[in-house]
Order: C-alpha cells, then structure tokens, then sequence
C-alpha cells in the first residue's frame, strides 16, 4: 500500500526539479538573472518560515509530518516552498508582469495546496494566509530579482538584502539551533527586565556595525553586501575606516550574544564557526577577489586596518586629500560647531568657510570627501565629520546616519533653530 505522506513529500520535491529544469532550458539565464534568482530565494527563507508560524497562530493551515521539521513544517517542504516562490519564477518569467506572476502563483498554489493532504491540513481561511504570502514573500522576492538582475533601485535592493539575511541570522538560524538541541524561545524573557535591555543594548552595537556597514556599501561603494552584486569601488570610509569587515564581525558577536542570552551553548559556537568559515575559506576567497579587483589601493588598505578589531582612531591614506566641512563664518552657532571639532582633533579633515564654496549656494553645513561624496544636509554632514575623531563619536554618527533616524534628527534640529540659512 502505498505510503501518502512519502507521496505527497516525493511528488513535491519531483515538481520542483522539473519546474526548475524546465525554466532553465527555456530560458537559458545568464548570471545576473540567477544571482537575482538566488536572492529572491534567500528572501523567502524567513519569509516562508514566518508564514508558517504565522498560520499556526491563526488556523491557515498545518502539517501532519514526522521526522525532517522545523517548527512543525517539514524541511523539505518549507525549502521547496521557498524555492517556487523566489528562484522558478525569477528564471522563468524575469520580465512578465508581476500582476500575472502572482496570478499565475495562486493558480498553482490553489492546485497543489488542495492536494497535499495529509501532509498539509487546509483551514477554512487559509486563501487569507495565501494573499498574505503572496504580498510578503513571493512580490518582495521578485522584486529584488528584477532589480539586481537589471542594476536598478539600489537602495531599495539593499534594504531588501537586509532584510532577508537579517531575517536568516536573526530567526531561521536560532530556530533550527533551538529546536535542534531542544532548548527553549521563551529563556530570555524568563530574565529581570533590567538584564534583557542591558542584553538588547549590548546587541544593538554590532547591528549597528553591520547596518552601517551596508549603508557605507550603498553609498560610497554603488553596490551591496552580496559577493555577486558587489560596490564598483573600494569603500575605505566610515565604518571600514575602523575595522576590515564589519558585517561579519556583527554576525558573529550577534550570535554570541544571542548564545549567552538564550542559555544555548549551541547558539553560541555558531558565531564561533562563522568566525573561522570567515578567517578561513571565505576570508582567502574575498581576499583575492578585492586584490583583484582593487589592486594595491586594497593592499595598503588590508596593511593599515585589522579585519576583526577595530581602530580606536579612523585610517585615511595620507597621499589623498582630506574631506572638507564647510562652515559659515558669519553664523555664531556654525562657529561654535567648527571650533569643537577644531578641539577635538579631528582627523583628514579640513574646516573651510561656507562663504568660499564654488557654488557661493550653500545654506546648511555641508561635507565633501576626496571621492566626490558630498553630505549636505546639515547634521548627516556633522555625523560624517564625527567619524574622523574616535570609535566613539563615530558609532554616533553611525547611528544618526541611518535611514529614518537621520530625517528625525535633522527635524528636530531644525525645531531647535539649525535651520537653513543663506550666506552673507
């Protein structure tokens, strides 16, 4: 007789192979179609998953499965899942309208999903929890292959990039460790509330290294974190003026944190072993690649700035001309903002007067680099400027840098009269 659960779990992983195979012979992708495909895939990693416990809470749907789960949902499966939604219709429909991909997705979705008994257990609303997988996992998922397949929107892809790997290290790599080993979601709230926000700040410093990290990627490099989608130029500044790789080092003491607050000795030795693939394998292979790409402009970088400990004090090559930040003479409070980083030492960087700008047009301070990378909104130009002194001032100005953070600072500045002015 034969077995419907090994059914139902063999016909999917058949349906698949073949749907993929057949996207790939029809369309022939080349390589930036399948590094979008990739990343549309690594999207509906945490994306699927939370759909899943998502429909648990809500009576969507849910799996009668032994042996191979995660959370309840069987791995293959989830896999699988995550792998229609992003990689097959990344491949084979890079330019169809979204509309009908998603169109054609339900069709499919309505086909399969009523099959799947006994595995999958449909509730009366579960078309609910479809919609709603459609919108956040497969529409994002497209998106962010359409965009790095064609080099568009990159903040927008960046942003997405976030997202999904944040949502890799922050939520699907701790449930597999906790389920695995059997540990236990609710140990950290099981502590004093004083010593979760202390654990929730300490935290909050490596994210910001890795936040930072990609926004300076965006930014100064126009391009992402991602090895197949990565900056046209050698990014040297702001956080990579303190410390080599940033993004891998939040990583790894997130994890460790997140070992220590979960009590789970496994959390922990995973940032321990993301360290060492790091230092190793990956670390000889981006190594050669920047060295290719970058030549000796990487090599005295790589000389002057450890890839794990970061510098206490900025590096800046000495044979390139310093930043400017630009301040009126003839504004009391702007004086006083050029005389403190005047005291504090800042390094590379050079205070000029507003009024001796070429554009004579300037209204706020504003900060301009050797690469052309210009700040001119008042305080990202101040935050700029923090990050030639020290660490301190710097994970500062990291912070007032970031997206939306930003926008409120310089509001409220502006409330405080740091409005803009013109220039006598």
């Amino acid at each position: 007789m034969r077995d419907p659960y090994l059914l139902v779990r063999a016909a999917s992983l058949y349906i698949t192979v073949v749907l993929t195979g057949a996207a790939w012979l029809w369309r022939r992708p080349n390589k930036r179609i399948v590094s979008g495909a990739i990343l549309a895939f690594a999207w509906n990693v945490p994306a699927v998953l939370l759909l899943h416990v998502a429909a648990l809470n809500f009576g969507w749907w849910r799996f009668d499965a032994s042996g191979g789960t995660l959370l309840g949902m069987p791995v293959d499966l989830y896999l699988e899942w995550a792998w229609l939604w992003g990689v097959i219709p990344a491949i084979a429909f890079p330019s169809l309208s979204l509309f009908l991909v998603i169109v054609l997705a339900l069709a499919i979705d309505l086909v399969l999903m009523t099959n799947a008994r006994p595995v999958l257990q449909l509730g009366s609303t579960w078309l609910i929890g479809e919609g709603i997988g459609l919108v956040a996992a497969l529409v994002p998922a497209q998106l962010l292959a359409r965009w790095t397949t064609h080099d568009r929107r990159l903040v927008d892809r960046a942003l997405l990039q976030v997202a999904a790997f944040g949502g890799v290290l922050l939520f699907v790599l701790p449930a597999m460790i906790i389920e695995g080993t059997g540990s236990s979601w609710r140990r950290p709230f099981e502590l004093p509330s004083w010593h979760l926000g202390l654990w929730l700040q300490m935290v909050s410093v490596p994210m910001l290294f890795g936040l930072t990290a990609v926004q300076e990627f965006v930014s100064r490099g126009f391009g992402t974190p991602v090895p197949f989608d990565p900056p046209k130029r050698l990014v040297t500044s702001g956080v990579y003026s303190y410390i080599g790789n940033p993004m891998q080092f939040a990583a790894v003491v997130v994890l460790l944190i997140m070992g220590v607050v979960f009590r789970n000795l496994w959390l922990g030795a995973a940032g321990i072993m993301a360290h060492i693939y790091s230092a190793g394998l990956a670390g000889w292979d981006e190594e050669q690649d920047l060295r290719d790409r970058f030549g000796d402009d990487w090599v005295v970088y790589r000389r002057s700035v450890r890839r794990w400990i970061p510098r206490l004090r900025p590096w800046h090559r000495a044979d390139q001309p310093p930043a400017r930040l630009f301040v009126s003479e003839t504004c009391g409070m702007c004086r006083e903002v050029a005389r403190w980083f005047e005291r504090r030492g800042a390094r590379h960087l050079a205070i000029v007067p507003a009024e001796a700008h070429p554009s004579g047009a300037l209204r706020r301070i504003t900060y301009e680099s050797s690469d052309g990378t210009r700040a001119s909104s008042g305080v990202e130009a101040i935050a700029r400027a923090l990050e030639h002194i020290h660490l301190g001032w710097a994970l500062l100005a990291f912070l007032i840098r970031l997206p939306v953070v930003c926008e409120f600072v310089q509001l409220m500045a502006d409330a405080s009269g740091a409005e803009p002015r013109r220039l006598s």
